[in-house]
C-alpha cells in the first residue's frame, strides 16, 4: 500500500496546519457543535444541488407534458388542415366568391360582404364569437380564402368591425 503524501501548496498547507491548531484548541463541546453545524450545512447543500431540482422536476413533469401534448396534438391538427387545403381543388375567384356570399347569408343582418378583386371586405355588427368562428372557418374551408386583416372590436352584444380575406389562396 502506498502512504505517500500529495504534496501541497504551500499557502495551503499553512491555512491546514492553523485550521487543525484551531480545531486542537477548541474544547470537546465545541468541537461536536461545529462538527454538528458542518453536517447540517452539508445536508443542506446535497438538498440545494441534488434532490431539490431532482424534486421539483418529478413535481412538475407531469403538467408539462399534458401541455405539451396538447400542443402537439394542435399541430397536428393544424398539419392535417394545411394538407387538406394544399390537396384542395382550385376555386376560381367566382366560386370563391359565392361561398363566402353563402357564408355571409348564415349571418343575416349582422354581416355585409364587398368584393373588391381577389379580396372580400365582411363589415360584421354585433356577432357572436361563435358565428364569426364559423364564418371564418367556412371562408377558410370552403372558399380557400385566408384572413389577412382583421379590425374587431367587442361589445356586449357581440364583435364589430371588418375581416379582410384574400381568395382563392393568392398572395396578398
Amino acid at each position: 500500500m502506498n502512504t505517500a503524501r500529495i504534496a501541497l501548496p504551500p499557502a495551503l498547507t499553512a491555512w491546514r496546519i492553523m485550521v487543525r491548531a484551531r480545531w486542537q484548541a477548541l474544547a470537546a463541546r465545541e468541537r461536536r457543535l461545529v462538527a454538528i453545524a458542518c453536517t447540517v450545512l452539508g445536508l443542506f447543500v446535497v438538498w440545494l444541488v441534488f434532490i431539490q431540482p431532482a424534486w421539483r422536476t418529478l413535481r412538475e413533469a407531469p403538467v408539462q407534458l399534458d401541455r405539451l401534448d396538447t400542443q402537439l396534438q394542435q399541430m397536428q391538427r393544424l398539419a392535417a388542415e394545411a394538407r387538406e387545403l394544399r390537396n384542395a381543388t382550385p376555386l376560381s375567384a367566382a366560386q370563391s366568391a359565392m361561398a363566402l356570399k353563402a357564408a355571409t347569408d348564415r349571418l343575416g343582418e349582422k354581416g355585409r360582404l364587398a368584393m373588391q378583386g381577389d379580396r372580400a371586405i365582411l363589415t360584421l355588427t354585433n356577432v357572436s364569437g361563435e358565428q364569426l368562428r364559423g364564418w371564418l372557418s367556412e371562408a377558410r374551408s370552403g372558399a380557400h380564402a385566408r384572413p389577412v386583416e382583421a379590425q374587431l372590436s367587442r361589445s356586449a352584444q357581440g364583435y364589430n368591425g371588418t375581416v379582410v380575406v384574400s381568395l382563392g389562396g393568392s398572395a396578398p
